[in-house]
């Protein structure tokens, strides 16, 4: 499964103890892999600016989710026609998600552990949001080009009545420049072939002889030339749409036509030159909003380890795995069986009521002992 949990236990000799009867546990049940998560010791500062960074880190935590869910999402509309290798392209630091959750090491040299907690999430936060707006910005102007593309391809499709013709015609179809004659596009239906050359000369007066030539055609009928008289134009169209003919309008303007060509070769071209740098901007900064998503959960699981525990710093955080579905329900059982003894620590923490604890929400059945967070990566998929 690609679901984590992420929790913590305060680092005494009793509460050791107890992670590992859950190793040993969950080990032999076969409910989950489980490994040390590392946290640097960060400088804690006062309570109140703890319970402050609490809730920014709540809602900073969920943006990033937010963020490379959108990333992962536009790496798969990017490469739509190579969508087998779009796990290759969603990666943090060269490895998959995975193995980057389950190994986890603190990036000491991006968001030194040195600094005050507020600055390290600053930092995140700034990071974040410069993302998303490059993000908006690039993916805005490649799905207009996108978008632009495939209205002009859809020009293309489609029948008969509806599709451009200027693809599928050409210069010699047509009697250009004369004063007189015109040469007009009728669709006519396939059972009606036979009567459409025996009567189209006689549609109206003034029909050049012999004038019609089948150009195109789609499963319901075929595109015929016809040319006559000007004069004669409505008449003919009057009398066509009696038999059941389509006149389709169209005037064959060689500049119009050379000016469609172009665009569709032009955005085509631009598509193109724009679908690499993009690809490698998402590849890169996906990666980026990944790891700082995982260290925005790593400082959640420290910021609320010290508000449930206690000074001085002392919890250890473990990983969890769920090795499928169907084992959660009861790994969530072992997990509140080992740490009930958490219980009388936590509601001494709950008279406080400024203090949010993970997991505890008054009045739902949703509390846990211990601080725990949930990693998702299946969303991703």
């Amino acid at each position: 499964m690609s679901e984590f949990w992420l929790i913590s236990a305060p680092g005494d000799k009793e509460n050791l103890q107890a992670l590992e009867r859950m190793n040993t546990v969950t080990s032999k049940s076969n409910l989950s892999y489980n490994t040390k998560f590392s946290i640097p010791d960060f400088k804690v500062g006062t309570l109140d600016s703890l319970v402050g960074l609490s809730d920014e880190l709540g809602k900073l935590d969920t943006f990033a989710e937010s963020l490379i869910k959108r990333m992962a999402q536009s790496v798969v509309e990017v490469m739509e026609d190579s969508k087998g290798k779009v796990p290759e392209n969603l990666l943090a630091n060269g490895v998959d998600l995975t193995s980057f959750v389950t190994h986890f090491e603190w990036d000491v040299a991006k968001y030194p552990a040195k600094q005050p907690l507020v600055c390290i999430v600053d930092a995140l936060a700034k990071q974040l949001a410069q993302i998303e707006t490059d993000l908006k910005s690039r993916t805005a102007a490649y799905n207009t080009l996108k978008t632009n593309l495939e209205n002009l391809e859809k020009q293309s499709m489609g029948n008969l009545f509806t599709r451009t013709l200027s693809d599928i015609v050409s210069k010699e179809d047509f009697v250009l420049d004369s004063e007189y004659l015109v040469t007009l596009l009728v669709i006519v239906p396939k059972p009606s072939y036979a009567q459409w050359q025996k009567t189209y000369e006689s549609l109206s007066d003034m029909v050049v002889p012999r004038s019609t030539k089948l150009i195109a055609e789609d499963n319901e009928g075929g595109l015929f030339t016809v040319t006559l008289f000007r004069k004669v134009i409505d008449d003919f169209k009057t009398k066509a749409k009696e038999n059941k003919f389509t006149v389709r309008e169209f005037y064959y303007d060689e500049k119009e036509i050379k000016r469609e060509r172009e665009e569709l070769s032009r955005l085509l071209s631009d598509k193109k030159q724009q679908y690499g740098p993009l690809l490698r901007w998402l590849k890169v900064n996906f990666s980026e909003a990944f790891i700082a998503w995982i260290h925005i959960k790593a400082l959640r699981v420290f910021v609320e380890s010290v508000l449930r525990y206690g000074l001085p710093v002392n919890f250890q955080a473990v990983l969890l795995q769920p090795h499928k579905k169907s084992s959660t329900k009861r790994l969530r059982e072992v997990l509140n069986s080992v740490f009930r003894h958490l219980d009388q620590v936590a509601a001494a923490s709950v008279l406080d009521a400024s203090v949010d604890i993970p997991g505890l929400q008054l009045g739902n059945q949703d509390y846990f002992p211990y601080v725990y967070f949930h990693i998702d990566l299946s969303l991703l998929d």
